[in-house]
C-alpha cells in the first residue's frame, strides 16, 4: 500500500492529462470529451480512496515506513519526539529537482499526511458527482466540450494545492485554481453580468494573493526554506521570532479572506452563482473557497504562534471567521434566488471553519468541512436540479409546491438542510458541535465572544434554510408550465450526497458516545502529529450540544410558523422606518458593493483614468505629434534639396546629354560607305600614332 503514498502526483496528473486530451479531442468524439473527464476524475477518486487506506495503515504502523524528506528541523522534531516517549507520524514526502538558481535548487514534490488525505478523497468525490451531474445539466451546451476540459484542470489544480510539499508549488496551484473559477463562473460570457461576475472573482481574489505572496515570501527568509514541514518545524520550535510570525499571519489572513469569502472580501462568492449550478457546486463544496481554510490548517504553527491562539480570548483569525459567520446569515434571510440562499450560506460556514482554527480546534475546522462538502454539494445541485424542472429559474417566488413533483430533489434537498442546520444525527451536527466547543473551551482561556456569534449563526441557518424550503417546495406552484422531477443521472448523485451527508457525521464521534475503538476516528488518522504545535481538544458537552439543538429547533420553528403560518410581525417594514432601514441594508449587502465600486474603485479610478488620460494625450499623443511633424519637414527638406535639386537635377542632365550625344552620332549616320571607311582610316592612323609615340 505505500505505493499510494509514494505516488499521489498521480491523482492530479491524471486530471490534467484529461484537460489536454478534451481540448485536442474532445469535440470529435460521441460524448464531446464528457467520458475522458469522467474517466479520469473516476481514476482519481480510485487512487485517493487507495491513498486514504493506505494512510490509515501508515498510522496504524507508527509512521515507521515511508517517512518523509524533511529539512534537519523536521529531524529535530522526530528525536524530541522519541525522547519524550510517544512516534510522530511523519508524512510521506517525495520530491525531485524543479529548477536551480543562484545555486541553491528548488524542488518539486508531494506531501501525503492526514489533512491531504482527507481533501484528494473530499475533492475527487465530490467532482467525479459533479461531472456525471453535469453531462445532464449541460447537454446541448455551446462550451459543452470547453466546459469539461475546464472541470479537469480545475479538479487537477485543486488537488495539487493540496499535496504539494512547498510554497512555490502552493502558490502555482493557488493561482491555477482562481484562473480556472474565472473561467468557469464566466462560462456564458456573452451576457455581461456573467463576465462582471467572472472579473469581480478574479480582481478579489488577486486582492487577497499579494498577501499569500508577501507572506510566503517572509517565510522564505525566516526560515530559509519554501519546504512547508522546515517552516511549521521551526515555527512550533520557536525559531522564527513571533512578530515575525504575526506578520506573516497576518498576510496570509488577507489570502484566506479572498480565497474562502471571509468579510470584508466575500462579496465575489454571491455573484459567482452566474457560473453553471455545478461549476458552484464544486466551488462551494470541495474547490475554490475551501483553499483558504486548507491553506490555515497547513501553516497552523504559523497562525497559532502568530496570533497567540494557545493564550488569548480573541485573535484576527477567530474574528474575522466569527464575524463573517454573522454576516453571511444575516444576508441569506433576503436572498429571492436560491442560490444566492446557498452562496451566502456557504460564507457563513467557511467563518464556522475559519473561526474554529482561530480558537484553536483544528480538527474541528477540518472535520467541518469535510461534512460540509457533501450537504452543500447536494444542496446546490439540488437547486440545480429545481432550476432544470422549473423553466431555468432559481427565483424562489416563481416556485412552490415543487415537492409534489420533485419527490426525490425535495427529499435530498431537506436532509441536506438539516445537516447544514445542525439537526441530529446527521453530519452537521457534530462538526458544528464540536466548532463551538472549542470556542467555549479555548486552549487556556476560552472565547466567549465568538461562541455567542456562533450560536446566534447556528440559530439562523436553520430559519433561513427552512424559509427556502418554504418557498421552493411548499405552497402553490408560482412559475410556468409544469415541472418534473429531474433525470436519474441528477438525481442519484444527489442520493449518495444526502446519504454522505446522514453517515460522515460517524466518523468523528465523541468518547462519551462510542467505544474507543470507534470514537474519534476523524481525529485520530487526519490530525498532524509532526510539527504541529501541542492544541488542547474540547470535550464534549451535553449541555452545549443540548442547547445548539434548541436554537436549530427554534429557528425552525420561528421561521415555520412565519413563513408556513403567516404568523408573525407581518408588514413590519412598513409599520418601522427602523426595520425598513435595516431591511435596506440587508438587501444591500451592507453597502459594501457601493463602497468598493463607487468609493474605492472610483476614487482610485478617477484620478487614475485622468492620470492615464494625460499622459496619453501630453506624452504619447505629444511624442507621436512631435515625430510626425519632425518627419514631415524632414520629407519637405529630402524634397526639395535632395530630390529635385540633386537627383532630378543629375537625372535630367544625364538626359540632356544622352539626348545631344544622340543627335551627334545621328548626324555621323548618312549610310556612305566611303565617309566610314574615312573614319576608319583616321582612327586607325590615330591609334597607330599613338602607339609609335609610346614605343
Amino acid at each position: 500500500m505505500d505505493w499510494f503514498l509514494e505516488n499521489a502526483w498521480i491523482i492530479p496528473l491524471i486530471p490534467a492529462v484529461s484537460f489536454a486530451l478534451i481540448l485536442a479531442f474532445g469535440k470529435r468524439l460521441p460524448k464531446g470529451g464528457s467520458e475522458i473527464g469522467l474517466l479520469s476524475v473516476g481514476t482519481s477518486f480510485v487512487l485517493a480512496v487507495g491513498t486514504g487506506i493506505a494512510w490509515i495503515q501508515h498510522v496504524n504502523a507508527g509512521g515507521a515506513e515511508g517517512g518523509g524528506e524533511g529539512g534537519e528541523h523536521a529531524l529535530g522534531l522526530v528525536a524530541r519526539a522519541a525522547e519524550e516517549g510517544h512516534h510522530a507520524i511523519e508524512p510521506v514526502i517525495k520530491t525531485v529537482t524543479w529548477f536551480q538558481f543562484g545555486g541553491h535548487e528548488f524542488p518539486a514534490g508531494t506531501m501525503v499526511d492526514g489533512l491531504s488525505v482527507i481533501m484528494l478523497v473530499t475533492v475527487t468525490l465530490v467532482s467525479l458527482l459533479v461531472h456525471v451531474y453535469s453531462t445532464e445539466y449541460l447537454k446541448g451546451d455551446r462550451r459543452f466540450t470547453h466546459y469539461f476540459a475546464f472541470l479537469s484542470l480545475f479538479t487537477a489544480s485543486m488537488l495539487t494545492l493540496v499535496i504539494a510539499q512547498n510554497t512555490l508549488m502552493l502558490l502555482t496551484a493557488w493561482e491555477l485554481v482562481g484562473l480556472c473559477s474565472f473561467v468557469l463562473i464566466g462560462h456564458w460570457w456573452e451576457e455581461k453580468p456573467n463576465s462582471d461576475a467572472a472579473l469581480k472573482a478574479f480582481l478579489t481574489n488577486r486582492v487577497g494573493d499579494v498577501g499569500l505572496i508577501i507572506g510566503v515570501i517572509i517565510l522564505f527568509f525566516a526560515a530559509g526554506s519554501f519546504n512547508i514541514v522546515d517552516i511549521n518545524s521551526m515555527a512550533a520550535e520557536g525559531e522564527i521570532s513571533h512578530l515575525v510570525l504575526l506578520v506573516a499571519a497576518i498576510s496570509l489572513t488577507a489570502a484566506v479572506c479572498s480565497k474562502s469569502g471571509q468579510f470584508p472580501l466575500h462579496t465575489w462568492l454571491p455573484d459567482a452563482m452566474a457560473g453553471p449550478t455545478p461549476v458552484s457546486a464544486l466551488i462551494h463544496a470541495a474547490t475554490m473557497v475551501v483553499a483558504g481554510v486548507f491553506m490555515v490548517a497547513r501553516f497552523y504553527p504559523v497562525f497559532f504562534e502568530g496570533f497567540s491562539i494557545s493564550s488569548s480570548s480573541i485573535n484576527l483569525l477567530a474574528f474575522v471567521g466569527a464575524f463573517t459567520t454573522v454576516v453571511g446569515a444575516t444576508l441569506a434571510f433576503v436572498q429571492k434566488d436560491i442560490k444566492k440562499v446557498l452562496a451566502y450560506s456557504t460564507i457563513s460556514q467557511l467563518g464556522y471553519m475559519v473561526m474554529a482554527l482561530g480558537v484553536g480546534a483544528w480538527t474541528a475546522a477540518i472535520f467541518h468541512l469535510f461534512t460540509h462538502a457533501m450537504f452543500k454539494a447536494c444542496l446546490f445541485l439540488g437547486a440545480g436540479s429545481v432550476s432544470h424542472a422549473a423553466h431555468h429559474t432559481f427565483d424562489m417566488r416563481k416556485m412552490g409546491g415543487l415537492r409534489k413533483y420533485m419527490p426525490s430533489t425535495f427529499a435530498t434537498f431537506v436532509i441536506a438542510s438539516l445537516a447544514l442546520a445542525g439537526i441530529p444525527p446527521l453530519a452537521g451536527f457534530w462538526s458544528k458541535d464540536e466548532i463551538l466547543a472549542g470556542a467555549l473551551q479555548g486552549q487556556a482561556s476560552a472565547y466567549p465572544a465568538m461562541l455567542v456569534l456562533g450560536c446566534m449563526t447556528a440559530f439562523m441557518t436553520a430559519a433561513y434554510m427552512t424559509r427556502a424550503i418554504w418557498m421552493t417546495f411548499f405552497g402553490e406552484y408560482r412559475g410556468e408550465g409544469t415541472p418534473h422531477e429531474s433525470p436519474k443521472v441528477m438525481t442519484v448523485p444527489l442520493w449518495i450526497l444526502a446519504g454522505a451527508a446522514v453517515v460522515v457525521g460517524f466518523f468523528n464521534l465523541p468518547d462519551k458516545l462510542a467505544p474507543d475503538g470507534i470514537a474519534l476516528r476523524f481525529e485520530h488518522y487526519i490530525e498532524p502529529t509532526f510539527a504541529f504545535p501541542e492544541i488542547e481538544h474540547p470535550e464534549f458537552s451535553f449541555l452545549l450540544a443540548g442547547f445548539s439543538i434548541l436554537l436549530a429547533v427554534s429557528g425552525i420553528a420561528l421561521a415555520w410558523q412565519y413563513f408556513a403560518r403567516n404568523r408573525g410581525p407581518h408588514g413590519l417594514t412598513e409599520r418601522s422606518g427602523l426595520a425598513a432601514w435595516g431591511y435596506r441594508v440587508l438587501e444591500n449587502k451592507y453597502y459594501l458593493d457601493w463602497l468598493y465600486e463607487s468609493v474605492i474603485v472610483k476614487g482610485i479610478k478617477g484620478p487614475i483614468a485622468r492620470g492615464v488620460y494625460w499622459f496619453n494625450q501630453k506624452v504619447i499623443d505629444g511624442a507621436v505629434n512631435e515625430t510626425a511633424t519632425a518627419s514631415k519637414a524632414t520629407g519637405n527638406w529630402l524634397y526639395r534639396y535632395i530630390d529635385q535639386g540633386g537627383v532630378d537635377r543629375l537625372v535630367n542632365a544625364s538626359g540632356a546629354g544622352a539626348e545631344g550625344s544622340g543627335q551627334f552620332l545621328r548626324r555621323m549616320q548618312t549610310g556612305h560607305v566611303q565617309q566610314y571607311a574615312a573614319l576608319l582610316f583616321a582612327g586607325a592612323a590615330v591609334l597607330a600614332g599613338i602607339f609609335i609615340v609610346i614605343i
